[in-house]
């Protein structure tokens, strides 16, 4: 399956330890979406369409409430490059 460039550019951010935070207003809706490097920086690639995107697609998950985080079918997605260590 062939992902865009800016799912392969997310996923290769999740894959080396980063995260994607969901801020939600006072009617759970989600008002925004903070994506995070594992230094700790945000990174401000990820929009709400991109995100259901990777949800679809299976590639992230959240688990008890935590961020999402890549899964292993996220894992078999990404492309290995030389910088993704």
């Amino acid at each position: 399956m062939d992902i865009s460039r800016d799912e392969q550019r997310i996923l290769h951010l999740l894959a080396q330890g980063g995260r994607i935070e969901l801020i939600r207003n006072d009617s759970r809706k989600i008002d925004r979406i903070d994506c995070y490097t594992r230094e700790g920086w945000r990174f401000p690639g990820v929009d709400l369409i991109l995100f259901r995107k990777l949800k679809a697609k299976r590639a992230i998950r959240s688990t008890r409430g935590r961020p999402y985080q890549i899964t292993q079918r996220g894992l078999e997605l990404v492309r290995s490059q030389p910088d993704n260590r």
